[in-house]
């Protein structure tokens, strides 16, 4: 395993680190913030674009038509337990279509209690390829950090099992992984995983430049509790992380850079809680190093 706290960054993995923060994809939420998030994003950018259990999957299309019209390139969440049965799933597959969106990013959801018969993204995904989206890609969720009310092996076997799926059906995937602050547990999760025969590219979840409060409130409801509690136990990476004024994701990008390849880090997926301004200048001042 990489030594994350000695070994050197060499200028090709420096080179891997850059080229993938100049292309990191910024995750938004249908709040009333969104405005001045869209607003504040570089042209032509890559965006995620999440599914509110309050504002349902309707406002998340919404969001995508609007953020694709501005000449971004919009990946919507999908939650499967806000479906509220097949006629909903093949209207979110016409819409799909019509709109020619491409790409989607599939979630259990957050809600206690399902709108329909999808308790998972698994029994989804089948109903949503079942009514024929059109899809030219599918993300699909990853665990590094654990999840709060699944156990290990269960979601080892739903990732692998959506890799699965996803190769029959002849669509590429990649899995995003929750917002992790440790370096060293992406990489033993992840290395375990190749190891169990995981193919998919992933992509990295990354905090983007957001205030102490928002980070914090936000990363318990994310389920990063392990990573939280990393944080709390290293005051050195809680100054560095939760530190609007010094903070830096390449506090957790520098050490990863020796494995991007290996472990096949094909992305970075930034959750920036709509906090893009701060975000894209970190981005910017990054890309100035090369």
């Amino acid at each position: 395993m990489v030594d994350h706290s000695t070994a050197p960054e060499g200028p090709g993995e420096r080179d891997r680190r850059l080229a993938l923060v100049a292309d990191m994809k910024y995750e938004l939420v249908p709040l009333r913030s969104v405005d001045v998030a869209v607003a504040a994003l570089p042209p032509a950018s890559p965006v995620s674009i999440t599914c509110s259990p309050v504002r349902g999957i309707d406002a998340t299309m919404q969001l995508t038509d609007h953020v694709r019209s501005l000449g971004h390139t919009a990946v919507p969440h999908l939650s499967a337990r806000m479906v509220e049965g097949p006629d909903h799933a093949h209207r979110i597959a016409r819409w799909l279509r019509t709109e020619a969106v491409g790409h989607a990013f599939l979630v259990g959801g957050d809600i206690e209690s399902p709108a329909g018969p999808y308790h998972d993204a698994t029994h989804f995904l089948r109903a949503l390829l079942d009514a024929g989206p059109e899809l030219t890609s599918i993300g699909v969720t990853a665990y590094p950090d654990g999840h709060p009310f699944i156990d290990d092996a269960a979601l080892r076997q739903a990732l692998h099992g959506k890799q699965s799926i996803l190769s029959e059906a002849g669509i590429a995937c990649y899995a995003v992984t929750q917002m992790c602050f440790d370096p060293a547990t992406v990489t033993q999760w992840l290395t375990t995983e190749r190891e169990a025969g995981l193919t998919l590219p992933v992509h990295l979840g990354l905090a983007g430049v957001v205030d102490r409060k928002k980070l914090m409130t936000m990363g318990v409801r994310l389920g990063v509790g392990t990573s939280l509690r990393y944080l709390r136990k290293n005051r050195s990476a809680v100054g560095r992380l939760l530190t609007t004024s010094r903070f830096d994701p390449n506090t957790l990008l520098e050490p990863l850079s020796r494995s991007l390849d290996a472990l096949d880090i094909a992305g970075l997926h930034c959750f920036t809680f709509n906090q893009v301004a701060s975000t894209v200048s970190w981005q910017r001042a990054t890309l100035d190093q090369r």
